[in-house]
């Protein structure tokens, strides 16, 4: 079939073939897989790791992605036939570009410098959450303490408030007690010897005698 190869990297390589009037309405497969062992593996299509389709109107393609220093073998069908041996190219990948590696390894410092950010802005994400959290239920119980301190100093004043009343008012009916155990148990008004109180010619009492007494409260 005369397939070439040229073109060859350490990742990439050009393949070309002739065109195939077979394949006029159709698309090419090209198939190649890497460390081939002629011995091994066959010439089947499953033993190709990988395969690309190409559209009839072309006779090129750049295969990609390959590993440096390596040995392929690539080949070109029409419809994903399985291929015979003329349709068939080795062919070995260079050293890699050191150009390529710079690249390679800016790729995943970078790649590697977005996971960690992103790591880290998930972590600030949740200790932000809990701080904010833990804020709201300080205020919360610092807002509960108040109302029950609150309602405690109510109760107490109210209490106050009541006792006040009750030892007011107790001060308020002392005086009559009082008043009344004095006329009861001090009779000393009643010592004088009896005298005319009027010309009915009534006696007062004798000495030591009292008078009854009405009180009214």
């Amino acid at each position: 079939m005369g397939i070439t190869v040229q073109n060859i990297t350490g990742n990439t390589a050009m393949v070309i073939w002739p065109r195939m009037a077979s394949c006029a309405d159709s698309f090419y497969s090209i198939m190649y897989h890497p460390n081939w062992n002629s011995v091994l593996s066959s010439y089947t299509r499953k033993s190709f790791q990988k395969e690309e389709r190409v559209p009839a109107s072309r006779s090129s393609f750049v295969v990609e992605n390959l590993t440096p220093l390596t040995t392929y073998l690539l080949c070109v069908t029409c419809q994903s036939a399985s291929p015979s041996s003329d349709q068939c190219q080795v062919f070995n990948t260079l050293e890699q570009d050191p150009a390529s590696a710079s690249t390679t390894k800016k790729e995943l410092a970078l790649g590697i410098w977005l996971a960690s950010s992103l790591l880290l802005l998930i972590i600030a994400a949740i200790l932000l959450y809990g701080c904010l959290h833990l804020l709201c239920r300080v205020r919360r119980e610092q807002s509960q303490g108040q109302a029950r301190a609150s309602q405690r100093e109510a109760h107490d004043l109210e209490e106050s408030s009541r006792q006040s009343r009750v030892l007011q008012n107790s001060k308020e009916k002392q005086p009559d007690g009082i008043q009344l155990a004095t006329i009861i148990e001090n009779p000393a008004v009643c010592k004088e010897p009896g005298q005319l109180v009027s010309s009915s010619r009534e006696r007062a009492p004798a000495a030591g005698q009292c008078p009854a007494v009405s009180w009214e409260p």
